[in-house]
């Protein structure tokens, strides 16, 4: 069985990449020429979160998302609980309510209680999205209902589209705000056809991440209404997150959002056909079938030592990198990895990875099969 370190190996050694990031698009040197290019003259292009360049970016943010200001943030754990802790002061509340696999809930180590003293109600089942019912069955009012576009835990699953405005008009009707948490908002577009203005006009508050799908190495922005907005400059302050300096940060942004943003649909059109292949595949099932963003689970039935190992060797013997390690599911048979697109999977024909992935399953199947 290869060692993290070995996996990593085979990623920085691939030559072409059927799925996620390739190793050069994560590359510091890489990363920093490319900002170059755009370094302004001058000194105190930022400080403490104030000068031309975030100012600039922060309006476009804002623009893109139809709200009426953003702000920068160095994280989305920051930007979060700072939007439901505003939230929940507006509103007299302390309940807060999003998905089991929330972000806050998964992987924050309960911050939003510990920081914040909000409580949360975790709604609907751990494998499928929030429904409407779930929100009128809350058993009691809530400050402000999260909800995740698109839902990475569950394959980057969307709600339809009146199912979506159903669910926030329901929350709104009981006195409660409504949070997007739209680390990658950027993917929407495509399945609903609509702008981000548009998919973010039901909620009061929308963080997008930088750094997911965009290429930053760092970084998010929070927007809303002018006066929510400003008030979470104080609180970015009072959790430490005013940087003296974050002009790397802000010129990645804007990067991202000029070169890697107008080829979304393209990478969503990829997801796509990628699924369709795949899941033709005996073995394998899609989640969701088919893809709705840039990205999908892949659920392979085949012991998880063997399918690991069967992926590892077959990235080595091929220069193309396949997937990340598969993890157990609730089924034993069953093994379980996300797929996301790039630009740089765009250079292997999807015949070629369906071929690739036949491959690895031939390897990975038990002697008896």
């Amino acid at each position: 069985m290869a060692s993290d370190r070995e996996w990593r190996e085979a990623w920085l050694e691939a030559e072409r990449y059927a799925f996620g990031d390739a190793a050069t698009e994560r590359d510091p040197a890489t990363t920093l020429q490319a900002l170059l290019a755009r370094a302004p003259d001058g000194f105190d292009v930022d400080r403490y979160g104030g000068g031309e360049m975030a100012e600039r970016l922060e309006r476009r943010v804002a623009e893109l998302l139809g709200k009426e200001a953003a702000v920068w943030m160095p994280s989305g754990t920051m930007a979060q609980q700072i939007a439901l802790r505003i939230h929940a002061e507006r509103t007299g509340r302390s309940v807060v309510a999003f998905h089991p696999q929330c972000h806050l809930e998964a992987h924050e180590e309960g911050a939003y209680h510990v920081l914040h003293g909000l409580r949360a109600t975790l709604l609907g089942g751990r494998e499928r999205l929030i429904e409407t019912k779930d929100v009128e069955e809350l058993p009691e009012p809530i400050a402000a209902l999260l909800l995740e576009l698109p839902q990475r835990d569950l394959g980057g699953q969307l709600p339809l589209w009146n199912d979506l405005v159903a669910t926030c008009d329901t929350a709104r009707a009981g006195g409660a705000a409504l949070h997007l948490d739209g680390a990658r908002l950027w993917q929407c577009g495509p399945f609903y056809e609509r702008s981000l203005a548009e998919i973010a006009a039901p909620f009061d508050s929308v963080y997008v991440s930088f750094y997911k799908d965009l290429g930053a190495p760092a970084g998010c922005a929070l927007a809303g209404p002018e006066d929510v907005i400003q008030e979470a400059r104080v609180w970015q302050i009072r959790h430490g997150g005013r940087l003296f300096r974050a002009y790397p940060y802000l010129l990645a942004a804007e990067l991202g959002l000029d070169e890697r943003l107008p080829q979304m649909p393209e990478l969503v059109e990829r997801a796509r056909a990628a699924g369709e292949a795949l899941a033709a595949i005996d073995g394998v099932t899609v989640v969701p079938d088919p893809p709705q963003t840039a990205m999908m689970h892949v659920i392979v039935r085949r012991p998880l030592e063997a399918l690991n190992d069967a992926v590892y060797d077959v990235t080595r013997a091929s220069g193309v990198w396949l997937s990340s390690q598969f993890n157990a599911t609730g089924d034993p048979g069953s093994q379980r990895c996300e797929l996301s697109v790039t630009t740089a999977n765009l250079a292997v024909p999807i015949g070629e990875v369906v071929e690739l992935w036949r491959e690895l399953l031939r390897r990975a199947a038990p002697d008896d099969e």
